[in-house]
């Protein structure tokens, strides 16, 4: 077993296994020991455990696009290597961060083969930070390799979703730009780190000027939440709310708190990057279902009651981020971040599976207690990153 090689504990479980009926957390019904710091660290070792122990064996859990999760470069895996590096690092877990660089080192520190496609770009976020603790210049080469292609040849297509591509592995044309919400989580963190740790601003420069023309394409003002990509435009659910997709906003939120952590503090862009970033927290609290979770569709959680555990980890990090460092207000959003923190632990099977994660998609969909994936995972690593920032700056008791 997996876990036994890396000679990592295996831990019980506190979490109850999720059952195929709807959880219901109230906030008055919250135990106060899953906010101990001990059993934050449990709770989360114990999904990051399973996830490890079956990264080759999840077919029974995950029954679609099982081919693209198998890849070990690519976006799927990509963001629990992410979750992992970020926890791995916050707890000084030395097992996690010798697994990483075992792997990293047989991809030989690559990216997926799509130049421009910002899911191929991802894994360089934990490339990134196993060079902060390694300083070893092979692990940020071959991704810098790809961006200075990029900047020598900057794509310029439409943000349309709609012209189907012309080339291999962009089935529409617009994928070669960050023309949907999650590229957001893909790409432009590791641009802007790409910056930070060799100097040369023509990274960030490059960043900051699309990621702003994606948030002018794709950011509704009046609603507070992105649109996933045009074709959302217009549609509608069935009784008329515009789709705002759980997932699709917490890649954004999540992304933005690393770009943010990330920027100089002279920097032009960074006021708007954070009032992006608050617009978005006050929008999310007003959303929250009162079991903790985020609904799948966030303006319309009348037709999803079912949970959706990878959106309310993402969000659960998002938030807990500002609280800790004090962009966000405590008395606001701590009691969102309780309950959907309770709501997390509530999804989290005694085995440390995490469950009710929404398959890969692009909108609302259905979700199942018992499928997972791997993102979903890496986001709840995040989430409890952020728990642990919150107990550190005496928010948790």
């Amino acid at each position: 077993m997996l876990t036994a090689i890396l000679g990592l504990t295996t831990v019980s479980m506190t979490a109850c296994q999720p059952s195929q009926d709807t959880p219901n957390t109230p906030s008055e019904t919250i135990a106060s020991d899953i906010f101990a710091k001990d059993n934050i660290i449990t709770v989360t070792n114990g999904v990051a455990d399973w996830q490890l122990a079956h990264i080759d064996n999840f077919e029974d859990y995950v029954p679609s696009f099982q081919d693209r999760s198998r890849e070990k470069r690519g976006w799927i895996q990509g963001t629990f290597l992410k979750g992992l590096a970020d926890w791995g690092v916050r707890t000084d877990n030395d097992a996690y961060l010798a697994y990483l660089k075992n792997f990293a080192e047989e991809q030989g520190y690559r990216l997926e083969d799509r130049i421009y496609h910002a899911d191929d770009h991802v894994v360089g976020q934990y490339y990134f930070i196993l060079h902060d603790r390694y300083k070893d210049p092979a692990m940020i080469k071959p991704t810098q390799d790809v961006f200075d292609q990029i900047l020598a040849n900057p794509s310029d297509v439409s943000l349309d979703f709609g012209p189907d591509g012309t080339e291999e592995g962009y089935y529409k044309e617009c994928l070669k730009r960050w023309c949907w919400a999650d590229a957001l989580f893909m790409g432009p963190p590791v641009w802007t780190k790409l910056t930070k740790i060799t100097g040369d601003d023509k990274y960030l420069e490059f960043s900051d000027k699309e990621f702003w023309i994606t948030t002018d394409y794709l950011f509704d003002e009046d609603a507070g939440l992105f649109l996933r990509d045009s074709r959302f435009f217009e549609r509608r659910e069935e009784t008329g709310e515009k789709i705002y997709w759980s997932r699709g906003n917490g890649w954004v939120l999540s992304g933005l708190t690393d770009v943010i952590d990330d920027l100089p503090m002279d920097h032009p862009s960074r006021d708007r990057y954070i009032e992006l970033y608050k617009t978005m927290s006050a929008k999310l609290i007003e959303v929250q279902a009162e079991n903790g979770y985020w609904p799948v569709s966030l303006e319309a959680g009348h037709l999803y009651p079912v949970p959706e555990s990878s959106g309310t980890a993402f969000f659960i990090a998002g938030l807990g981020w500002g609280v800790a460092n004090g962009t966000l207000d405590a008395d606001t959003y701590m009691p969102a971040i309780r309950k959907g923190w309770a709501a997390l632990n509530d999804s989290v099977m005694d085995t440390g599976m995490m469950g009710w994660v929404q398959q890969v998609g692009y909108a609302p969909d259905k979700v199942s207690a018992n499928e997972t994936q791997f993102y979903g995972a890496g986001a709840f690593l995040l989430a409890g990153e952020s728990m642990l920032d919150l107990h550190a700056a005496g928010h948790l008791k």
